[in-house]
């Protein structure tokens, strides 16, 4: 698979929905993590990323506008030892506590399905980062329903042993907008990284739909020490 400009990735693209990037900076120093929210109603886009513990969750912007938080409110990210587990819904803990009782990523995701919002049956995507003797490695996954229908969950995974400085793999639920929204499809997209972790934040926040983006996380793990660096970018905020 050829490996793409992101920032070309996401401004050709109105609605790639929520998504994941993963990969290794350019310098080859640091894990990188990205998740981004989108939003059309106006229970989706009424949303901030705030901190928590090591990680994030969200939260209503105006919590008098929140109608249903089933599948808007949840940890985006949660940090347990040396993983650092991403996803798009509550199987962040799900996986968290699979990790906690010696468990695995797949084995706690064998356990979910895609999101039960019919017609459009968002994929679950999920990510973990795992640091060990100076590197790491990582993982990414796509739970889908079986060409729109409910009556199957397709679950993919994708393994990352040694990532390449400069490269990362960007994973998203939907393919484009539309209704139905078709869900994503293939192997995640192989993108360039930028050096810098603000470099990296603005190219993602600029190149996001301006109607559509609701917020942003990135962080970078420094290899050698685990120190991280977090950006966190509020549509509201």
């Amino acid at each position: 698979m050829k490996q793409l400009e992101l920032a070309t990735e996401l401004s050709r693209n109105t609605y790639p929905g929520r998504g994941i990037l993963l990969g290794r900076s350019h310098d080859g120093k640091n894990a990188v993590i990205a998740y981004f929210i989108m939003g059309r109603s106006e229970n989706s886009r009424n949303r901030v990323f705030v901190p928590d513990a090591d990680g994030i969750r969200t939260q209503a912007h105006d919590p008098s506008k929140l109608t249903d938080p089933s599948l808007i409110i949840y940890a985006p990210v949660r940090v347990h030892g040396q993983d650092t587990i991403v996803t798009n819904g509550d199987q962040t803990d799900t996986i968290f506590d699979f990790l906690a009782r010696g468990e695995s990523f797949e084995a706690a995701l064998r356990t979910r399905k895609f999101e039960p919002d019919a017609p459009n049956f968002t994929p679950r995507i999920s990510g973990i980062v795992t640091l060990k003797d100076g590197d790491f490695s990582y993982r990414l996954s796509i739970l889908k329903s079986a060409d729109g229908s409910d009556a199957d969950c397709r679950r993919y995974f994708f393994e990352y042993a040694h990532p390449l400085a400069g490269e990362g793999h960007f994973l998203h639920t939907y393919r484009c907008d539309g209704n139905p929204i078709p869900s994503f499809e293939g192997e995640p997209t192989r993108v360039a990284l930028s050096d810098t972790i603000d470099e990296l934040t603005d190219t993602l926040w600029n190149n996001l739909n301006a109607d559509n983006k609701v917020a942003l996380f990135v962080r970078y793990i420094a290899l050698d020490t685990g120190a991280t660096e977090t950006r966190i970018v509020n549509k509201y905020q």
